[in-house]
């Protein structure tokens, strides 16, 4: 997707955005005025942790990865935006710095609306200011969750561990995983070598428990998964 080039096109992007679900669109206008459009290339980085965070930021296109730096200089993924996410509002919130870095996984269309008018959408919107405690509450429950599998001793254990975690039920009850990451993207995420993610993949597709179908993997046998992130099974 292009970004906009008339401010009936802006209006319309971000109507399609979830986060504005029942924002009239006059205010809509008025946030699609101020608005600014970002086309990313793979690998570019969309936020630094540490910089100054002056927009809240929503994903129109594209797949980004949220990334944080040990203090040894490894790169921990944190978590995975797809399209119609937003995401920066930490540092909107509270003017702190960015507290983690964001990276393009492939081409990516970025809209950045500036921290002033997203405090006056907060205030007069109260349908989006539970949106944004809801989503406040979503994330520190994933933070949760990553962390728990982070702390897992065994490489293959995490990576199991984070594809039972990418599944989602498809319509008719079949669990896949969509557009999965890239095995690199999964290693920094498990903290691990792309050859672990590859190795652990493998695994579990001689042994049937998943299987690869063009753009998605097919989950078909779930528990088989959830006990190998339980326990690293043989």
């Amino acid at each position: 997707m292009k970004r906009p080039e008339s401010s009936v096109e802006a209006v319309r992007a971000l109507a399609r955005l979830p986060f504005f679900e029942g924002v009239d669109t006059a205010a809509l206008a008025e946030i699609a005025a101020v608005t600014t459009w970002r086309e990313m290339k793979k690998r570019q980085q969309v936020l630094s942790k540490g910089a100054v965070g002056d927009h809240l930021l929503f994903l129109v296109a594209g797949r980004l990865q949220v990334l944080d730096v040990t203090e040894s200089g490894r790169e921990i993924g944190l978590n995975l935006l797809m399209p119609g996410d937003y995401f920066g509002e930490l540092s909107v919130i509270d003017g702190q710095p960015r507290s983690a870095s964001v990276v393009a996984m492939e081409t990516s269309l970025v809209a950045l609306v500036p921290k002033a008018h997203a405090w006056e959408l907060f205030r007069h919107n109260p349908l989006v200011a539970e949106r944004v405690l809801l989503g406040l509450a979503a994330r520190l429950r994933n933070a949760s969750v990553y962390q728990t599998i982070l702390c897992l001793p065994n490489a293959s254990q995490r990576v199991f561990a984070l594809l039972l975690r990418l599944c989602k039920v498809a319509p008719g009850g079949l669990v896949v995983i969509d557009n999965p990451p890239k095995q690199q993207a999964l290693a920094i995420m498990a903290n691990t070598s792309r050859e672990s993610v590859s190795r652990a993949i493998t695994v579990l597709i001689d042994e049937g428990v998943v299987e690869k179908d063009h753009h998605r993997l097919i989950v078909r046998d779930r528990k088989a998964l959830e006990r190998h992130a339980a326990q690293d099974a043989p």
